[in-house]
């Protein structure tokens, strides 16, 4: 008899992913997506773009004091970020 190699599905789209150099453009989504369920409702109404370049997100917000604010926790949401999407995809968060 032989053993089969058994994989789940989740691992097998996963690894499709990898090989074809999705699976961080997919992170990168899930993490711009993540963004408003993450701060709030809010601090949302404020946003008005969320995009990722070179690993920083960038969020431009309409309120220079709430821009403020969120610049000082800035680390804080880099966590829950990377956490909610389960990888560590950005470093940073720039408010502009």
């Amino acid at each position: 008899m032989f053993k089969r190699d058994v994989k789940s599905i989740k691992d097998i789209v996963l690894q499709s992913l990898r090989v074809n150099g999705l699976e961080t453009p997919l992170l990168q989504k899930r993490i711009v997506d993540s963004w408003q369920e993450v701060v709030g409702e809010m601090i949302s109404r404020y946003t008005l773009n969320v995009y990722i370049e070179n690993q920083t997100l960038v969020v431009r917000m309409s309120s220079p004091a709430l821009r403020q604010e969120l610049s000082m926790r800035r680390d804080y949401y880099v966590e829950l970020l990377n956490n909610k999407v389960g990888a560590k995809v950005i470093y940073n968060i720039r408010f502009c």
